[in-house]
């Protein structure tokens, strides 16, 4: 059964444009919707989730997906929580635009 999770206009219209044209990271904005259809949605549920099956997931390499997991993090758009170093992080996507 597919899973539905409603997209954030702001996602499409706005950090689309951010995240690929200006940034150009398109592979953060595919992890970071990757990681909202996942979740179900900002703030919903977090998802664990390996570097590798993101890679897999998403299509891109290993190392994009730190990278953009990495710059995502930065910009508060999503948290990762680990419960010790070498664990499988748990992530959360986050919608610092949303002020509700």
């Amino acid at each position: 059964m597919a899973r539905k999770a409603l997209l954030d206009p702001y996602v499409l219209d706005v950090l689309m444009a951010d995240l690929v044209g200006h940034d150009r990271a398109p592979s953060a904005y595919l992890v970071y919707l990757k990681l909202w259809h996942l979740c179900g949605g900002p703030a919903k549920r977090a998802t664990a989730l390996s570097l590798q099956t993101l890679a897999t997931e998403t299509g891109v390499s290993k190392s994009s997906v730190q990278s953009a997991v990495r710059r995502l993090k930065r910009r508060g758009l999503i948290q990762a929580r680990r419960s010790a170093p070498t664990a499988i992080p748990l992530y959360t996507v986050l919608t610092p635009w949303d002020r509700r």
